[in-house]
């Protein structure tokens, strides 16, 4: 049920005295319990609703026995009470709003959280109330490929789920050089999933690298019919047998300029003629 976002909380409910219970011996006393309200019939709390609503419920602390009950509530993510300490005569139950308030942009699915009570007075017994909720809404799935980089063997790619579904994505690595097709890597699935607004960097290695080229690296991704990215980075590459070539070269091409450095020295000068 949808409802307004309060900005107080709500009042407990009045004690309501529990029916068949006055003048049971203290040592009798069944436990107190926390429920869904009414306290029966109803196994676990359950909420429908869009992003941006907030939702509204109530549970039921009943306390059998003979002596005032106290306890301490605690929730789950995005569930409130009305309040966290709340103290119960004997042979009443209170009743407990609660309200859920669902997140702008909440991918849609299934949640679960749960609120918690533990006995202050007298100490030691804890209970726990689960929440079912689900989250309706359109299923969107987007996918993007950022920061695409190369060093040395090494690509570098960033996968980012822009969705509001969880992804597995499937990347297909190639490298396109003026000499033609340096690399190319068939698709394989991601060993992790991807949750939506999360995103995980990758990085792969070249097989074989040219020897000596100036390559476009493309890096696509998909995640199923319809999700499709890609992203391209460039490069030169320059393999270790050509660093070393032309290494040999710039040595050669050094000493040979020495040479006829030396040899332009010890060159007698011509003299002029007197007239």
């Amino acid at each position: 049920m949808a409802a307004r976002l309060r900005t107080a909380a709500p009042a407990l409910l009045g004690p309501v005295l529990l029916p068949g219970l006055i003048g049971t011996p203290a040592h009798a006393a069944p436990d107190w319990t926390l429920a869904p309200a009414p306290g029966a019939g109803r196994p676990y709390v359950y909420a429908e609703g869009a992003p941006g609503t907030v939702l509204e419920d109530r549970l039921t602390l009943a306390n059998p026995g003979a002596a005032p009950l106290t306890v301490r509530l605690g929730t789950g993510a995005w569930v409130a009470l009305a309040a966290t300490t709340v103290t119960v005569p004997p042979r009443t139950r209170a009743d407990i709003p609660l309200t859920v308030t669902v997140p702008p942009g909440t991918p849609p699915g299934e949640r679960t959280t749960a609120v918690t009570a533990a006995a202050t007075r007298p100490a030691g017994r804890t209970a726990t109330v689960r929440l079912h909720l689900r989250i309706t809404g359109p299923a969107v799935a987007a996918l993007s490929v950022e920061d695409v980089s190369t060093e040395g063997p090494t690509v570098r790619y960033t996968l980012v789920n822009r969705g509001n579904t969880v992804l597995r994505p499937r990347v297909e690595l190639s490298a396109d050089g003026l000499l033609g097709t340096a690399h190319r890597r068939t698709a394989r699935t991601t060993p992790a999933e991807l949750r939506p607004g999360h995103r995980v960097t990758r990085t792969e290695t070249w097989g074989e690298r040219p020897f000596l080229d100036s390559v476009s690296v493309r890096v696509v991704a998909t995640a199923g019919p319809g999700t499709r990215a890609d992203a391209t980075a460039s490069t030169t590459v320059v393999s270790r047998p050509a660093q070393a070539a032309a290494l040999t070269s710039a040595v050669i091409l050094l000493f040979a300029g020495i040479r006829r450095l030396r040899r332009s020295r010890t060159r007698p000068r011509a003299t002029e003629a007197n007239p």
